[in-house]
C-alpha cells in the first residue's frame, strides 16, 4: 500500500505542470503533465503526446519518481522531505536529488561520528536509508528540515546553473525558482 503521501504530491504536482506543452526552448521536448515524450516512450506510449493519458502520467511518476527515490521510506521520517525529493526529480530526474541528499547526507555526520559515509550515485538504497535514519537519530525532526530546505537550496543552485550555461533557458529561470519557494513555504 503505497504512503498516502504519494497520491497527492502525484496529482498536486501534475495540476502544476499543467496539459499540453511544447515550448521551443524546453529542453525536454513535448510534454504533457509534465512527461516528457522520451519518457512516454520509455512507458510504451506511442501517441501523439497531446493526448498522454492521465492515469499513464500518474504511473510514471509513481514508479520513475516516488518509487525509485524509496520514498514510501522516507516520508514516514519526514514528508516534506519526500514531496521536496519527489518534486526535484520530476523536475530534474531522480538520479539528481538522489545525488544531492546523499551529498548532503555525508557532509551532515561530523566527519563520520554519527555513520559512515555514502557512495555518492544518486541510488537510494539501503545505505542512504540506513544513513538518513541514522542521520535523523541524532538530530531529530530539527535536522530533517535543515536536510530537507539544504536540498532545496542545492536545487535552486542546480537550476541558477542550468540558466548561466544555456541562456535559453532563462525563459523558465523564474517560473522554476518560484516553484521551489512555493513547495516548501505551502505556496507562499
Amino acid at each position: 500500500m503505497p504512503h498516502p503521501l504519494q497520491r497527492r504530491v502525484i496529482d498536486e504536482l501534475i495540476d502544476r505542470e499543467g496539459g499540453y506543452v511544447n515550448h521551443r526552448a524546453d529542453r525536454g521536448g513535448p510534454t504533457r503533465y509534465g512527461v516528457t515524450e522520451a519518457v512516454a516512450r520509455e512507458y510504451g506510449y506511442r501517441g501523439d503526446m497531446r493526448y498522454l493519458p492521465l492515469e499513464l502520467a500518474r504511473d510514471i511518476a509513481a514508479d520513475r519518481y516516488w518509487h525509485s527515490l524509496r520514498l514510501d521510506d522516507i516520508a514516514p521520517l519526514h514528508e516534506p522531505l519526500a514531496e521536496y525529493l519527489f518534486d526535484y526529480g520530476y523536475h530534474s530526474g531522480p538520479g539528481r536529488p538522489g545525488r544531492d541528499i546523499q551529498r548532503l547526507l555525508n557532509v551532515l555526520n561530523r566527519v563520520e561520528r554519527d555513520y559512515d559515509d555514502i557512495v555518492v550515485d544518486g541510488a537510494v538504497g539501503p545505505a542512504t536509508l540506513g544513513a538518513l535514519e541514522a542521520y535523523h537519530d541524532t538530530r531529530g525532526r530539527p535536522g530533517l528540515v535543515v536536510l530537507a530546505e539544504s536540498l532545496n537550496g542545492l536545487r535552486k543552485a542546480f537550476l541558477v546553473g542550468l540558466a548561466e550555461k544555456r541562456e535559453s533557458q532563462e525563459a523558465f529561470t523564474y517560473g522554476w525558482l518560484r516553484r521551489v519557494l512555493e513547495l516548501s513555504h505551502g505556496g507562499a
